[in-house]
């Protein structure tokens, strides 16, 4: 017989439900895997860590080849000397990553998410660091369940020393690119680097330990918003990691030497290493999901089982959803690759670095900028003459030392007051104060106001430097 507590209290305890709005996060124990694009991938860590760890080092006419110069308002790429005022060209680089990401997703899915962002990249680093240190998923998954021991202190402290030294190396090699590194080097070394330096060199190390040991899946299936918008971006056509279910279905285990077609049984053996390999957890089996990030481990590990049963490999494949339900060949698949969406993205994406690449090549070869004086509008001098007063800045945009004269154009008379003649170094800027000058009959003869005015800033020759000038417009005002 039942009963039933007369206390409200105990009642209202007994009826309340405990409901949790986040889901509790399961560890995920990838299994390693070889094959085809397992080589790729590691054939892009390898290309993209040699890259940002070693260009850094790498010298350029007797200064660092890459280096953004945040204090002197420099960026030096290789033979390119760059200012705040070419942030058109940091516009064209954003677009072109931009139309590069949407025509690479287009064709193939998140082939950038699988091979070449730094989030997989380096959780497949530190992932390799565990499996040498506290072996394959079924060693590890024993190891964490194990209590605490000598060994375990070992293992555990083992990986964690590694992983920290490979995310503080990280961080420097940032930092690098922003502080010439060899100077950096040298402050690390007697533990002189500035403030910021310290603060970026641990921040940066801080969200690569956590990022690529610790959260992994978690910022490819909560913190990416590319993972939420990249549905919009793929069709019918989109090559994507697929399971065959018209081949894999029914599933189920058999031996080796049993015939699937009699026993009413697809080529899947529900083995589960499509599950066990995948970095974010999720079974390819069920379908298209946006935690998958394209990495192809379990079309890997698949291939490797169909090839152990003696079945044709592809079960689980790069493919299409017209490809999988039109029964579509490798050629056709292919063909459709060209669709009207694709030759889009192609053309627009040319187009932009053929033009940011012809601005590059055709861009002046140093810069001005000239600004009024703001303490005097105009004023009026010896002999009735009216001057005004500008600042102007030269920035030598090349390498080697030069030399800038000024001109004036634009009002009758208009002279400088004082010849300005700059010499300028290697990518050095300089301001100098510009005063023009109208004569009195000028004065006279010319309605009082604003005029526009231009000066001629001129690049002298060199050796191996021809003469260049550029003109600036600015205005001159007239007072009576």
């Amino acid at each position: 017989m039942n009963t039933a507590s007369t206390d409200p209290a105990t009642a209202a305890d007994d009826s309340t439900q405990v409901v949790s709005l986040y889901q509790a996060r399961k560890k995920i124990y990838p299994r390693a895997v070889e094959g085809h694009f397992v080589k790729w991938r590691w054939a892009v860590v390898w290309l993209t860590q040699i890259v940002f760890y070693g260009l850094p080092w790498l010298m350029w006419n007797d200064r660092q080849a890459l280096l953004f110069d945040l204090g002197a308002r420099r960026f030096f790429i290789f033979g390119l000397v760059f200012y705040p005022q070419d942030l058109i060209y940091l516009s064209a680089l954003l677009m072109i990553s931009a139309y590069a990401l949407f025509l690479f997703t287009a064709v193939g899915g998140r082939l950038w998410c699988g091979y070449a962002c730094p989030q997989t990249v380096y959780t497949e680093i530190f992932m390799w660091v565990e499996r040498k240190i506290e072996g394959d998923r079924a060693r590890r998954m024993k190891l964490d369940a194990a209590p605490w021991s000598l060994e375990k202190l070992a293992r555990k402290g083992g990986k964690q020393a590694a992983w920290i030294a490979i995310a503080l190396w990280t961080g420097f090699t940032f930092v690098g690119y922003f502080t010439p590194i060899r100077t950096l080097a040298g402050e690390v070394a007697t533990l002189s680097t500035t403030p910021w330096e310290t603060f970026w060199v641990l921040f940066y190390g801080f969200a690569t330990w956590g990022n690529a040991g610790f959260m992994r899946e978690q910022v490819c299936k909560y913190m990416c918003p590319y993972a939420r918008f990249q549905s919009a971006m793929f069709d019918r056509d989109t090559l994507i990691i697929s399971y065959d279910t018209e081949r894999g279905e029914p599933r189920g285990s058999r031996s080796k030497k049993a015939d699937p077609a009699r026993l009413g049984l697809g080529s899947c053996v529900d083995c589960s290493l499509c599950v066990q390999v995948c970095p974010t957890g999720i079974d390819i089996r069920k379908g298209l999901q946006y935690e998958c990030i394209g990495c192809a481990a379990c079309v890997d590990v698949c291939n490797e089982v169909m090839d152990k049963m003696g079945y044709q490999r592809g079960l689980v494949r790069y493919d299409t959803l017209n490809g999988l339900q039109q029964h579509l060949g490798r050629a056709q698949v292919l063909r459709r690759i060209f669709r009207p969406r694709i030759l889009v993205y192609s053309a627009i994406l040319v187009i932009i670095c053929i033009a940011a690449a012809a601005s590059i090549a055709m861009r002046s070869p140093f810069k001005a900028d000239i600004v009024r004086d703001r303490s005097t509008l105009a004023r009026q001098v010896e002999d009735g003459q009216v001057e005004n007063v500008y600042r102007l800045q030269v920035m030598n945009a090349t390498e080697t030392a030069q030399t800038y004269t000024v001109a004036a154009q634009g009002l009758p008379g208009l002279a400088l007051a004082q010849p300005v003649r700059l010499m300028l170094g290697p990518a050095e800027a300089q301001w100098a104060t510009v005063a023009l000058r109208v004569p009195p009959e000028t004065v006279a003869a010319t309605p009082a106001g604003a005029h526009e005015v231009h000066l001629t800033i001129e690049r002298q020759a060199s050796d191996g430097e021809a003469a260049r000038s550029l003109v600036e417009k600015t205005t001159f005002v007239l007072l009576r």
